[in-house]
């Protein structure tokens, strides 16, 4: 495991609120009680902070024309949708939701080549809502797969979440398993896939990135 090296600065600012609210309770509070319960808060929100910012080390066991999860959390959205941005046609929309204590770093869900890539910022509306997927701060990323096929997922940032990192860039060629990036706090992923993939997941299933099939082509 290690931390994510995008969030280095982020960390270092919670550790610093952490201990500077500490200090202050300690010279300005005289109840032990009181300064036991805001230090052991402050040392859970460290710690809570760290495990969020982690990047777990993952083995994608899958095979090449299966789709592993982006992220880890729970299925939200299983439906046919018609994708208007990058692949223009009737798709299978899969979307799984991040809670604040899922891991936030995101993997590449196939081996590829990114063919488009878009950013758009955006509202801050609670992920798990239907609207965030077009009116929320997002990125797009286009995939074509060695067989041909092209799908489509996007990083929603959520109600708390104001950073999105993507690794993409047209042109670049990923494998299955990698880390492309990172949603700070709670936020969403939606992928769009062709009309003939074998979904693999339903609404309410608890998915893993790396670990979990969604679909196969």
């Amino acid at each position: 495991m290690r931390i994510d090296r995008n969030s280095y600065g982020t960390l270092a600012l919670v550790y610093l609120i952490c201990a500077a609210i500490t200090l202050a309770v300690v010279l300005l509070v005289p109840q032990y009680w009181v300064r036991g319960i805001v230090i052991a808060a402050m040392a859970w929100v460290c710690v809570w902070q760290t495990a969020f910012f982690r990047v777990p080390n993952r083995r994608r066991t899958a095979g090449g024309r299966e789709l592993t999860s982006v992220a880890d959390g729970k299925v939200v959205i299983v439906e046919k949708v018609f994708e208007s941005e990058f692949l223009k046609r009737d798709c299978m929309q899969i979307s799984v939701y991040m809670n604040f204590f899922d891991v936030h770093a995101n993997f590449w869900p196939v081996d590829g080549e990114v063919v488009y890539y878009r950013y758009y910022p955006g509202e801050h509306f609670l992920a798990f809502k239907p609207k965030a997927s077009e009116e929320n701060e997002h990125s797009c990323v286009g995939m074509q797969l060695p067989g041909g096929q092209q799908i489509l997922f996007k990083q929603l940032a959520g109600g708390f979440a104001r950073r999105i990192v993507c690794h993409a860039k047209e042109g670049l060629c990923v494998r299955g398993g990698e880390q492309c990036g990172i949603i700070k706090f709670g936020s969403r992923i939606d992928m769009y896939l062709p009309l003939d993939a074998k979904i693999r997941v339903k609404v309410g299933e608890v998915v893993r990135a790396c670990e979990t099939v969604l679909a196969e082509l």
